[in-house]
Order: structure tokens, then sequence, then C-alpha cells
């Protein structure tokens, strides 16, 4: 991470945490639920989704306040229920979240799906909250329920499961992915653009951007799962062999892997250059694609 990345999370970040908090604490709420569902939101990570929303408020000079973000937390709090519910038995069935406990084995199944589902619910409630004018609101809402939804990251999570009892073809990947890890990505940067109230051939460039920083996020996934370590991840690595899960390592090896991830890092770069953004702090997200050997 470079000084300029650094000092951005430095001022930005406490902020949202704290706002997040702040939220989740003042819900009238069943004490149960709220604290499976703040312990999840907690437990932290690496808020890249609402970090790109901050970021390109800041590029476009729009400044990061409450309703910025509330908007921000609020993707935090999605991306949180479908860590809580991907992590369940009859998902992946995993143990460890971000180093810790996953949340149905800390406060039980019924309660963690209980968790998700408030999660999600709360994630659209807060940005009604927000004292953005209605059309904001409803643009937000609107792509943030079809990110999140049957024609995303949900169906995208289901052709996932599906794919493990067969071999796909990597434009088939690439497709599951769009859906299961890119929709969010995505959202982020359209959710940016309409705070930022951009003209419609720059908010069209965000979106490119979303799309393949989102592919490069997910294949970069893929590869730590195979050389990264259950320390360094917070989870449970080498699983998708075991699982006969499709990823880019499987079906084109780890080199091969490497090489599709540097052609989507490229593909993002071009698109911040077309936005003149190459040098800002949008450009620095890139470096988190830091290449681990095994």
């Amino acid at each position: 991470m470079n000084k300029r990345m650094q000092a951005f999370q430095s001022k930005n970040l406490p902020r949202l945490e704290k706002k997040i908090a702040e939220f989740l604490n003042g819900l009238s709420a069943e004490r149960t639920l709220k604290d499976a569902m703040t312990y999840s939101v907690a437990i932290g990570g690496k808020r890249i989704r609402p970090l790109i929303i901050m970021a390109l408020c800041s590029f476009y000079n729009r400044p990061i306040n409450d309703d910025v973000l509330a908007v921000a937390g609020s993707l935090e709090l999605l991306h949180t229920y479908s860590l809580i519910h991907d992590d369940l038995p009859e998902m992946d069935n995993d143990d460890l979240r971000r180093g810790k406990a996953t949340n149905h084995k800390v406060f039980g199944q019924a309660e963690a799906v209980l968790a998700g589902d408030g999660l999600l619910t709360l994630a659209f409630d807060w940005i009604t909250r927000t004292g953005l004018d209605s059309k904001s609101k409803v643009d937000l809402i609107t792509a943030l329920a079809k990110a999140a939804g049957p024609e995303g990251m949900v169906s995208g999570q289901v052709a996932d499961i599906e794919g493990e009892h067969k071999t796909l073809e990597l434009e088939q990947l690439k497709k599951v992915h769009e859906l299961k890890t890119g929709a969010l990505l995505k959202y982020a940067c359209q959710a940016g653009g309409i705070l930022s109230k951009t003209e419609k051939k720059e908010f069209d460039l965000l979106v490119d951007f979303g799309a393949t920083f989102g592919l490069a996020f997910q294949i970069y996934d893929d590869i730590l799962d195979v050389v990264s370590t259950t320390k360094e991840m917070g989870k449970a690595v080498h699983k998708d062999k075991g699982e006969n899960k499709n990823t880019y390592p499987v079906i084109l090896g780890l080199d091969g892997a490497y090489q599709s991830l540097s052609q989507a890092v490229e593909d993002a770069r071009e698109v911040l250059v077309r936005l003149n953004a190459d040098d800002s702090v949008l450009a620095d997200f890139l470096e988190y694609f830091e290449r681990k050997d095994s």
C-alpha cells in the first residue's frame, strides 16, 4: 500500500467504521440479532467496496459526508450478509472468516441466517434514511437490488454451486464470477457515480472499471486459495480443488491464472486512463493484486 492510499484510508476508514457502529448500535432490535449482525461486521475486512465509493467521491470532489458514509456503509452491510450466508453448512461450510469463528459457529445456524437477513434488508433501509434527493435514493436502491439479487450476486452463487458438478468453459466461469463477485464491485462504482452525479459517458466508464476490477478481484482470490495460508487469508484455503470448484488456476493453471489477472488489471488501468484517473487514489486499488507465488 503506497502513502497516498494509506493517507486516504487513515482519513476515511475510521469515519466509516464509526458510522457503521453507531448505526447498528442505534437499532431497536432483539439483542441476539443485533449482536450477531454486529459481530460479523465488526470483525473487520478490507472494506474495498465502500472504499471505492469514497474514492470515487473524492476523485469527483464530492464531499465524503454522512450521506456518502451511509451509502458506503450500506454496501458493507450487504456484503457481510453474503459472507454470513456463504459460510453456512448448506453453502461453503466454513468455520473461519476474517480470522474469527464464522457467525453460525458463534450464534447458531438459525441466528446466522436471520443476522444475514437483517443486514440485507437494513442495507436498503439505511439508504432511505439519508438526506440524499429522491432520485439518487431510488437510483442507488435500484442498482443495489439488481447487483445483489437474482440478476446479480444470488444467481452467481447458484451458478457457482451448480458448477461444482461439471467442468465449465472459461467464458462460463467468467460469467459466474461477473455475477457472484463482480456485481457488488460494479455497484460500488455505480454508487460513486450516482453520488457524484457524473455524466452518462463517465458513468459508463465507471461501470467498465468496476467490471474489470471485479474480474481481477475474483481471479486473485482464486489464486490466493492456492498460494496463500489460512493465517494470511483469515479463512480456510486450498478448498477449491478439494471441492471440485471451477477456478482460474484449475482451468488455466497457476501461470495462466496470473496471466489472466495481469490482463484484467491492465484493462482496468486503461479505463482509468480514459477517465483521467490513472494518477489518482483509484489507481492505487490495483496495487492490491500483488503477486504471491506458492
